[in-house]
């Protein structure tokens, strides 16, 4: 295996086509190390050229002009410096939708498409049409709209502390008008949220140790926003004030589901039994690992 301090860069093609460019922009990012070069160098171009992955393969030998790869340059070095893809190109893809991001939001990830495919079950499972939900800490809004586009008769309020957040999810929801979903913002630790209103509380909460943020990769600990990933604690305390604060929130009847970071499911577990919850079910991820926590208040929830 060649070793990537080493390795020397691939040679500069005499002519720059689709093809060349492709292929050199490839090669030199694996040289530094980075994943699915191809791939990445792909949608970068396609998106300079307005361009299908597909309609990129049906024209290898078109010749780029100045333009063209003055423009793919500015994109070719944001990810050198390690900026993810999506904040590169402006969006990416959840549920079906497509979701405006970049700095300042958390990047969906698809281990919280496995929070709303489960909370999708659950609605499927219950027979109701219509809930009302709670989307703690909403970020781009992608588990708001996503459900809500799912299951389009939900009425989804998603909250965040984020006025960056909240403006790339207000504009995110504009592509999706006709879904029943409003944000604002607020903290889910102080505001006065209404007691006994939700049917169903969502929550991808900062659930990361510092200790292990430190070690994340560059494109995650130094391009998204610290506060979405982090509580700067020990990863469980947005565990605790939901813990604490969902059987006041939910109807008789409802749930609460959270993601969970790896190691974190009999912590969580026994937050959730500390605040008289009941775990109906914790859902591994494709890998095996615990993921999603199920909860519902082991006695009807509080008056007023």
């Amino acid at each position: 295996m060649t070793d990537i301090r080493t390795a020397p860069d691939p040679p500069v093609p005499s002519r720059w086509t689709v093809l060349s460019l492709i292929e050199w922009a490839s090669a030199y990012l694996a040289v530094r190390g980075f994943d699915e070069t191809r791939l990445h160098v792909e949608l970068m171009l396609g998106h300079v050229l307005t361009l299908k992955r597909i309609q990129l393969y049906l024209q290898f030998d078109r010749p780029l002009t100045p333009q063209e790869l003055a423009a793919f340059k500015l994109l070719f070095k944001r990810r050198l410096d390690h900026e993810p893809l999506q904040y590169i190109l402006g969006e990416t893809d959840f549920m079906g939708v497509t979701l405006s991001v970049g700095p300042g939001v958390l990047i969906p990830r698809p281990e919280t498409e496995l929070l709303v495919e489960t909370a999708l079950h659950h609605v499927n499972a219950s027979g109701r049409e219509t809930m009302h939900v709670l989307d703690v800490g909403t970020g781009s809004g992608c588990i708001a709209i996503g459900l809500a586009h799912q299951a389009p008769a939900l009425t989804v309020q998603g909250i965040d502390i984020s006025d960056d957040a909240l403006t790339i999810a207000k504009k995110n929801l504009e592509r999706y008008p006709d879904l029943h979903v409003t944000f604002e913002c607020a903290d889910v630790r102080a505001a006065a949220l209404p007691a006994g209103a939700f049917d169903l509380i969502l929550a991808n909460p900062p659930y990361i140790p510092p200790d292990e943020y430190a070690a994340l990769e560059p494109e995650v600990r130094d391009h998204e926003p610290r506060a979405a990933l982090t509580d700067d604690e020990d990863g469980l305390a947005f565990y605790r004030v939901l813990c604490a604060r969902a059987p006041r929130l939910l109807r008789q009847g409802g749930v609460m589901m959270c993601e969970i970071g790896h190691g974190q499911a009999d912590a969580v577990t026994s937050l959730a039994h500390a605040q008289g919850l009941t775990v109906r079910e914790v859902v591994p991820d494709l890998a095996g690992i615990p993921r999603v926590v199920v909860c519902e208040p082991s006695t009807p929830p509080a008056e007023g």
